[in-house]
């Protein structure tokens, strides 16, 4: 945006704010809006809201200008999860404070969530955290905390929380839905893609529950303070389906796993894989099956992810150091889900 249609944007959204934030509490004002992060499927504002003495910041996460508020652009669908899980033990996300329906695609909705303290940090990712002794017992220490709470997510039946309306991701949807990206980006990102997919849906495991999936569950999508994790954010392809899923993304972001895209040499300090699942496996109450399987459509997933990305970055003319590192590992990662596919 240019600086004047900046100007009138944020002007807009503090009115339409200070609108909404009226039903939640009468009177409020929603004043100092200014940019938090922004990104290509949302823009993230924080702002003070104020009803009498009370003054507390407030995240308005709006969907982009322009655009229909669909798939990972739907904010009022990410809402409505966030504000599905409050009170559920042992689970932690932003709670929904307001939310303005818009008139999209050219006046974007919004929703108005509760800012919560933390920072967001994926250690294996992030070449300037220190990896001293001290340092890799906080990530050890955080990572634990976030894989206990996956499994109290996965505990919920979605529709005791009003979810039951979801529809079900089935393993192979998840399948297509990585294959569809892969037809998307140009040959030399492909790799032997076809052939794996082919191979995944050839020996897909029986399904278990479906449960709310956060479907980018990892370190670097929680808000963490000191040890512990103090809020799941960032859910813009949260769905309803398999479990395992989420639990081997999670656990492809750990030291053992060796994530092509990892910054510096020294570990990081987070548990081991099968810590992961243990942990996991010992808070759920229940043992996991066939996760090798998963662990094989988590790289089928990282390789067309990343390669999305890459595509993008490369038109923007955006390459990173991360993606620079992933371009030629993409192959390889179709290599290590075959390999897993036929343990």
């Amino acid at each position: 945006m240019h600086e004047s249609e900046q100007a009138a944007f944020i002007a807009d959204l503090t009115s339409r704010a200070t609108e909404a934030g009226d039903q939640w509490r009468p009177g409020l004002k929603v004043t100092n809006v200014r940019s938090l992060t922004g990104g290509s499927s949302s823009l993230t504002f924080v702002a003070d809201a104020t009803a009498g003495s009370i003054t507390e910041p407030v995240v308005l996460k709006v969907a982009p200008p322009g655009l229909e508020p669909v798939r990972n652009r739907d904010v009022l669908r990410q809402g409505r999860v966030m504000q599905a899980v409050q009170g559920i033990t042992g689970v932690a996300a932003p709670a929904i404070r307001f939310e303005h329906p818009g008139s999209p695609p050219e006046i974007p909705p919004f929703v108005g969530m509760q800012m919560l303290p933390g920072e967001c940090v994926e250690p294996i990712l992030d070449g300037d955290r220190p990896r001293d002794a001290a340092t890799r017992s906080e990530n050890r220490a955080r990572y634990i905390d976030a894989t206990r709470m996956l499994a109290h997510l996965h505990q919920i039946t979605p529709a005791d929380v009003g979810l039951g309306d979801e529809p079900h991701v089935s393993i192979a949807d998840e399948i297509n839905r990585w294959t569809r990206a892969f037809e998307t980006v140009p040959e030399d990102l492909q790799g032997d893609y076809t052939i794996c997919a082919k191979a995944l849906h050839a020996s897909i495991p029986p399904a278990a529950p479906a449960v709310i999936n956060h479907g980018d569950y990892r370190l670097g999508n929680t808000l963490c303070e000191g040890d512990r994790v103090t809020a799941i954010i960032d859910w813009e392809i949260w769905s309803v389906g398999d479990p395992r899923i989420d639990l081997t993304w999670l656990a492809y972001f750990t030291d053992e796993a060796r994530h092509p895209a990892t910054k510096g040499t020294e570990p990081c300090g987070t548990p081991t894989i099968d810590e992961v699942v243990g942990l996991y496996e010992e808070t759920l109450g229940s043992r996991v099956e066939n996760i090798d399987w998963f662990h094989a459509l988590t790289r089928y997933k990282e390789a067309a992810a990343t390669a999305l990305l890459i595509k993008r970055a490369r038109r923007a003319g955006t390459m990173t150091e991360s993606f620079k590192l992933m371009e030629p590992a993409l192959p390889t990662l179709l290599s290590e889900a075959m390999d897993l596919i036929r343990l």
